[in-house]
């Protein structure tokens, strides 16, 4: 039977609460740093649904929470089966869109087992990737690693934190990061369901009003083939002397009835690119040989009219000279309508677009180039070109043309990268194969 206090107990100081001894200070102070780092991050990360801004809010508060220099988030890219940097700070950052095999490497590591992981001598870590340091010019001493992911599920990524700033890494700073990254899993998949909800309804939409343009540009093809028929039954009664003397030219009336019949299936062909872009989802190509320099002509024709208003100059450069490859030609279209279409509102009156190419020595494949004269790009604006995630800088802009461009040139096993500095102008480079088949580049 328990017995009651004594008199004197009860006079005690502290009487009825648990003793602490100052050995236990520390462990306060880190429940303490613990609980501010959740109360943080909460607070911080639910106020928004945009994945991007949810990734550089987790980075920046895991950095100052351990004191490290510099960091990384790297997301998985199942289809790939990569580990694609989504956000990188430091002196010297990890280009976004950069990825590794989500198997090799320290981070790969971490995400296959799931286990965070302090590493405070990289340089005696075999599995490092030096490559990344090298690539970048910064040197990484120590390093802390923690998957992201929620309670016992599975990671969709990992967090890494370079160089802390005063001592080495401690299991302090693994937990306070294993918090950061809890809190920062549940959040960028919520962040992802509502961007797939987003999508839903625009490829929903879009689906409407492709069928809405199809039913409408139907009236618009068959009036274009009557037209067209009636036209060649005049002209097929009127002689020679006649058409002279009417100075009617029968073959600029099959080029504009060619012109808007090819600009309607052009039309139509855009809007399901659109929506299979929303979706995520690319049709596979339909391969066949085709002369590069004939697709950037009809681009050329097709935007002509543009170019002209605003004083621009359209120019091939050493295109007439390339061979034939196997490629879509639709998709390809698309691919560089969209790159010279961009171009165009950028570059200032009395300014030039120039497609450029040349069989690349190295691979054999053909090299393309298209430069313009505009305005240029600020560097972040271009490095997180071709990411992940497309983004417009353009008011009113959707940036799914950067990400048409980018499916088709991966469709084609291509590469494609863009050099521009502002008030110099913009450069998109791309490679592509003569047989996109074979399984080489």
């Amino acid at each position: 039977m328990t017995q009651p206090p004594s008199p004197d107990a009860k006079n005690q100081p502290g009487a009825g609460f648990i003793q602490l001894s100052k050995a236990d200070a520390p462990d306060l102070l880190h429940y303490k740093t613990e609980i501010e780092a959740v109360e943080r991050i909460s607070q911080a990360l639910f106020q928004s649904l945009d994945l991007d801004e949810l990734v550089e809010t987790t980075l920046h508060i895991a950095l100052d929470e351990v004191g490290a220099e510099a960091g990384s988030i790297l997301l998985a890219d199942p289809e790939k089966e990569s580990l694609i940097f989504q956000y990188s700070i430091g002196d010297k950052p990890v280009p976004r869109g950069t990825g590794i095999a989500w198997d090799t490497g320290i981070s790969g590591a971490v995400f296959q087992s799931g286990e965070a992981r302090i590493t405070n001598q990289v340089n005696q870590d075999t599995t490092h990737l030096h490559s990344i340091d090298q690539t970048t010019g910064f040197v990484t001493h120590g390093m802390i690693t923690v998957p992201l992911r929620r309670w016992r599920s599975e990671p969709i990524g990992v967090l890494n934190a370079l160089n802390k700033r005063e001592g080495p890494f401690t299991n302090h700073d693994l937990r306070l990061l294993t918090i950061i990254s809890a809190f920062a899993a549940l959040a960028i998949q919520q962040a992802k369901q509502f961007e797939d909800a987003k999508k839903a309804e625009v490829v929903t939409l879009l689906g409407n009003i492709g069928h809405d343009l199809k039913n409408l540009l139907t009236p618009v093809c068959t009036g274009m083939e009557l037209l067209r028929d009636e036209v060649n039954e005049l002209f097929g009664k009127m002689s020679t002397a006649e058409l002279r003397e009417k100075n009617v030219n029968k073959d600029l009336c099959d080029e504009a009835g060619e012109m808007a019949q090819n600009g309607i299936r052009r039309l139509h062909d855009r809007v399901k690119e659109m929506a299979d872009c929303v979706k995520g989802l690319s049709a596979p190509p339909d391969f066949a040989l085709c002369k590069v320099g004939l697709v950037i002509l009809e681009v050329f024709h097709s935007l002509q009219g543009v170019a002209r208003d605003k004083q621009i100059t359209l120019r091939t450069d050493g295109l007439e000279s390339l061979p034939e490859f196997l490629a879509d030609e639709r998709r390809l279209y698309n691919a560089f309508y969209n790159l010279i279409n961009n171009a165009i509102p950028e570059t200032p009156p009395g300014g030039s677009i120039t497609v450029r190419g040349h069989l690349d020595q190295d691979t054999g494949g053909l090299a393309l180039a298209v430069t313009d004269t505009g305005r240029g790009m600020l560097p972040e604006i271009r490095d997180r070109l071709f990411s992940a995630k497309a983004i417009s800088t353009k008011k009113g802009g959707t940036g799914l043309g950067t990400k048409i461009v980018k499916d088709v040139v991966d469709a084609h096993k291509g590469k494609i990268w863009v050099e521009s500095e502002p008030g110099v102008g913009t450069t998109f480079h791309l490679r592509f194969p003569l047989d996109p088949t074979i399984r080489h580049l």
